[in-house]
């Protein structure tokens, strides 16, 4: 069973608390006073009322020791917004934030307990029931996208990708037909759509068991397809293009994945690989979705109520 937030009425150690975190209900945050927002990155009070029941349990609530913490959560989660929206280096944290290897070590304890992927996944289910769908989706689309890597990618994970003509990384993602993410995993540039698909296929299978159908275009031909059908159960359909077609032609199912990418690059952090690991860089990329995934919910939400 998954662990929400439980907030009970408790004894504050400050008199006047303005933010309900968890930090600032059980920890020590309120030995630090609050921030003022002032970035576009920042929650609004809206977003926060939709992410705050569907954080993780911080692991010193629940029995696993560690010292309670001392920062913000909502202050925490607008710097890591704030860093991956404005593409900085995590040693130019703005002041008004929390200091930057307490966020760092925020955002690496979530890395590495793959928290981040957690609490995606808890928004992603809720925004697809404001759209009137099944929490689980039963199609998806698969793509790649090539990006060019920073000096700081080690020669071990990045390569040349050849038909882009980029030396750096590669992005392979399946997402659902609302164009939310289902996966992604980062590898080199010059690793095969193919040879990648098998390995995240594989994943996605796994953690979404009424996937059935998954469209992609004409680089995931040949082998994949019957591959897919017997170890998966799961029909991959390949949508090509016409030969007959000039110009920019928007193909069937194919635009909600690139329209993905187009909301990645818009991330200053994503435009370019700047991780020296491909599991910070996978990450970084649910963070991006998550404030996409938030201010579609605070959007909505207003209306339904």
């Amino acid at each position: 069973m998954p662990q929400l937030y439980v907030l009970a009425p408790v004894e504050f150690n400050s008199a006047a608390l303005a933010c309900d975190c968890v930090a600032h209900r059980f920890g020590n945050a309120t030995d630090h006073p609050e921030r003022v927002r002032r970035y576009p990155s920042d929650m609004t009070d809206a977003e926060w009322a939709v992410v705050r029941p569907l954080l993780p349990v911080p692991g010193w609530m629940r029995g696993r020791g560690g010292q309670p913490e001392a920062y913000c959560h909502r202050a925490i989660l607008d710097a890591i917004r704030y860093l991956v929206d404005n593409g900085i280096k995590w040693r130019a944290m703005p002041a008004d934030f929390p200091p930057w290897d307490r966020v760092y070590a925020f955002f690496r304890r979530w890395r590495d307990h793959v928290l981040v992927r957690e609490f995606h996944d808890r928004l992603r289910g809720r925004v697809r029931q404001e759209a009137g769908r099944d929490a689980e989706p039963t199609a998806g689309v698969i793509d790649s996208q090539s990006v060019k890597a920073d000096a700081v990618v080690g020669a071990d994970s990045r390569g040349f990708d050849g038909g882009k003509l980029v030396n750096g990384r590669k992005r392979h993602v399946v997402v659902d037909t609302l164009g939310l993410l289902l996966g992604v995993m980062v590898t080199s540039a010059d690793i095969g759509d193919r040879a990648a698909a098998k390995v995240l296929l594989e994943r996605v299978t796994d953690a979404h068991h009424r996937l059935e159908l998954v469209w992609a275009d004409g680089g995931y031909t040949g082998s994949l397809v019957e591959h897919c059908l017997a170890a998966f159960a799961l029909v991959l359909a390949i949508v090509k293009r016409s030969d007959d077609m000039r110009g920019f032609v928007v193909l069937p199912k194919r635009w909600i994945v690139e329209r993905l990418f187009a909301h990645l690059m818009r991330s200053r952090r994503l435009a370019r690989d700047f991780e020296r690991s491909t599991t910070t860089a996978e990450a970084m990329v649910y963070w991006s979705m998550t404030m996409i995934m938030t201010r579609r919910l605070a959007r909505t939400h207003p209306a339904r109520a």
